[in-house]
């Protein structure tokens, strides 16, 4: 016979699993997003490593719960897709954590930066998964495939569908074999999952630069091996349940779901953490080259694909920053092309000259260099001063960046645009009797 319990409110309950539930969906709809504009299998797997664990999050929430019961007409209903989907993020995980080969130098934190923020294409990490390693996936996924058959007939069969018990079922229903089987093939593969992805995890972490991405991913860990503590007072509460031994239930009912809701907002925010911290770059890059774009459309309006956008448009842009930023650098890039005809050599000079003063490195200076020469250029051309010819036009730095450099080049002039040095640099050539003519 299943044990009673005394009654404990919902209403802290419904709070903290709908907050929880809600926002891992929130983070899974922008995964799966991700996968929708990049199909592949490992951004597909983050996708329901994240939302399996939030669908159950909001089930569990008492008044879900008993609403899931009032329609199926059958109690605990809930309890069975509650544990399935823990047990999806579990196979969800497992498989994940065999997918994600150690990054190998920057290709390999390149794929993990693009599985965890899905930016601009690079290198992805599962590419380096074997023949082995596939065989290893479904041979995992085989064994939760029977697990969960067996779990679902345990349930059906086990008589649990009456007193309706939100959040007592394990120790109301312990005494049952059935059901007492049927938990503890959950714990198992939760548990299992648990501790194989927060053990891959640290791995991973050790080989990457700080940054984001190693924060991510050590929350990732950290959240799993929390989770744990979730497993452990399931364990023994349902043990001593199943014993007859009473005084034990505050362990699954109030400590096992704090463990579990702290280990899956850590495991929620290390997943979105790195995505956050890339969009918040994209649109930091994309406000701050600007006043570039500005100084080359101001030249040439037809560089452009569309008018500039309004300050206040900009400040509110938060969708397709990628694109933005990048058909913004695309555009820049032209404009330098189209001003390259009036750059001066003597301003280009000036700048190394201020540049070897103030002590810039590479990137600066190259940076310095390119901001006086384009202010320089724009306005020698809107004052009509002939374009010098091919043959005695400067190659300005920084138009042979790699790609992975480029945007953070070009970040760096549109930051000195303005800057007191490059004003310096202006003065010191106009002083020097700069010659903006053609020779």
């Amino acid at each position: 016979m299943p044990i009673s319990a005394a009654p404990i409110s919902d209403a802290p309950f419904n709070v903290v699993y709908l907050t929880i539930g809600t926002l891992a969906w929130a983070v899974a709809v922008l995964k799966f997003r991700a996968w929708r504009r990049d199909p592949s299998p490992g951004l597909l797997v983050v996708a329901l490593t994240i939302a399996s664990p939030a669908t159950a999050f909001v089930v569990a929430a008492p008044v879900v719960y008993r609403l899931i019961d009032r329609l199926a007409h059958r109690g605990n209903l809930a309890t069975l897709l509650v544990y399935l989907g823990i047990t999806g993020f579990s196979a969800a995980a497992v498989v994940l954590a065999r997918m994600w080969a150690p990054p190998q130098g920057g290709a390999g934190a390149g794929g993990h930066a693009h599985t965890l923020t899905h930016t601009q294409p690079q290198p992805q990490a599962w590419d380096a998964a074997t023949a082995d390693t596939w065989r290893q996936v479904r041979r995992r996924l085989a064994v939760f495939a029977v697990l969960v058959v067996a779990m679902v007939v345990l349930f059906l069969t086990g008589g649990a569908h009456t007193p309706e018990t939100p959040l007592t079922f394990d120790t109301t229903f312990a005494t049952e074999p059935r059901i007492a089987a049927f938990l503890v093939i959950y714990q198992a593969l939760f548990g299992f999952a648990l501790v194989d992805i927060s053990r891959v995890f640290l791995g991973h972490a050790a080989r990457l630069p700080a940054g984001p991405l190693r924060r991510g991913i050590r929350q990732l860990a950290l959240g799993g091996f929390v989770a744990c503590g979730y497993v452990v007072c399931k364990v023994v509460a349902i043990g001593a349940a199943a014993r007859g031994v009473t005084g034990t239930e505050w362990l699954s009912t109030a400590l096992g779901p704090v463990f579990a809701a702290l280990g899956a907002v850590l495991i929620t925010t290390g997943f979105a953490g790195p995505a956050v911290a890339a969009w918040t770059r994209r649109r930091r890059d994309y406000r701050a080259l600007r006043p570039l774009w500005d100084l080359v459309y101001g030249v040439d309006g037809r560089l452009a694909l569309e008018a500039p956008a309004s300050r206040w448009t900009e400040r509110l842009a938060v969708r397709d920053l990628e694109w933005r930023t990048a058909r913004r650098g695309l555009e820049i890039r032209d404009g330098q092309l189209t001003l390259r005809p009036w750059s001066d050599p003597g301003v280009i000079a000036a700048a190394h000259r201020l540049a070897d003063r103030a002590g810039l490195d590479d990137a600066d200076r190259a940076a310095l260099v390119v901001a006086a020469s384009l202010r320089h250029a724009a306005d020698a051309l809107r004052a009509g001063v002939p374009p010098r010819a091919r043959e005695d036009q400067p190659q300005l730095p920084g138009l042979d960046t790699e790609p992975a450099e480029e945007r953070a080049h070009l970040v760096r002039v549109a930051r000195c645009l303005s800057a007191p040095l490059t004003g310096e640099v202006l003065a010191a050539a106009g002083a020097a009797g700069a010659d903006t003519n053609p020779r």
